[in-house]
């Protein structure tokens, strides 16, 4: 690629996790055991949601697609880093680096939204229990996840553009192990202060929207338990919000950390270390936080394991 009597970037280099040859393959055999976790996790879980008739709620509507959005989110990062940990050169062309930028911000938008019309869910049901089958009915709920796959994947569209318009002419090594727009920016030799201000007015937006809707959710239930009176009955709605608001903390949490701060604060070994929580060990424990503490899925998973038992011996 050239442009005027420069020579433009073609192809980026990733510096990776470490330049230790034994901790890459160390690195290698926990990301291969990771990410087999969270395919078959989070797809035995969106098996169960699909067919049993008990799961068959707004709630598990959601969860079928935040699994599905689990899967899709660290397939885009967790096979091509792996492959990284085999290879000495660690090279990805300009385009792929693109589109992997453009589907791990779509995955991770989706994902966020997901999470902020969960919180909406959990209000409707603890606040409004009467009405909540007729709140959440069938054609919102598609509606509101159909919302959050276009906005996701649309503002994921200017993120990346905006990333990718720059001008690449300087150092074509990425101080990172996938395409984040604070390491890729880096290299630019083009100001990148108007892209850097559009990422994090995207990045505000969205989190402030998802946010915004999460907080005043949560202070209606939150006032909404105040007003039972057993122990009992406050205990199982708090029970029913924990996995959810976990979930929302060490993901949003993260991302804030990465997005909502200037380029020129970016530490590359914390950063790394950061981007591994977001982008490999959240996508393996949301099936492990919404299946373990919820007794409908256990129950559902006892239920599968005893049919498939019964057809082994049969």
């Amino acid at each position: 690629m050239f442009g005027g009597n420069e020579t433009l970037v073609a192809v980026f280099y990733f510096e990776g996790l470490t330049d230790n040859r034994r901790l890459e393959i160390a690195l290698f055999v926990i990301f291969l055991v990771v990410y087999t976790f969270t395919v078959l996790g989070n797809g035995g879980l969106i098996f169960l949601i699909v067919n049993e008739p008990v799961l068959h709620t707004p709630m598990y509507f959601f969860l079928k697609h935040l699994s599905f959005v689990d899967i899709c989110y660290s397939s885009v990062i967790i096979p091509r880093t792996m492959s990284d940990f085999l290879s000495a050169e660690k090279a990805i062309s300009f385009v792929a680096c693109a589109f992997q930028m453009y589907f791990f911000a779509a995955f991770a938008n989706v994902e966020c939204l997901l999470l902020a019309i969960m919180a909406y869910d959990r209000y409707a049901a603890i606040c409004k229990p009467l009405l909540y089958y007729i709140i959440m009915r069938r054609e919102v709920c598609i509606s509101l996840t159909a919302m959050c796959y276009a906005c996701g994947f649309f503002s994921s569209m200017i993120h990346a553009g905006n990333t990718f318009t720059q001008i690449y002419c300087k150092s074509n090594r990425i101080s990172h192990y996938l395409c984040e727009p604070p390491p890729v920016l880096k290299l630019s030799c083009s100001d990148t202060s108007h892209t850097e201000l559009v990422i994090f007015a995207i990045v505000g937006i969205n989190s402030s929207a998802s946010v915004t809707l999460v907080v005043i959710s949560y202070m209606c239930i939150f006032f909404n338990i105040l007003d039972i009176k057993s122990a009992q009955g406050r205990r199982k709605a708090f029970g029913t919000c924990s996995s959810h608001l976990f979930s929302i903390g060490i993901l949003f949490g993260t991302l804030l950390y990465m997005y909502m701060r200037p380029n020129s604060s970016y530490l590359r070994y914390q950063d790394k270390v950061v981007s591994v929580f977001y982008t490999v060990i959240i996508p393996m424990l949301n099936p492990i936080i919404y299946s373990m503490r919820n007794k409908d899925v256990l129950l559902a998973f006892l239920k599968v394991g005893k049919l498939t038992c019964r057809k082994n011996y049969s």
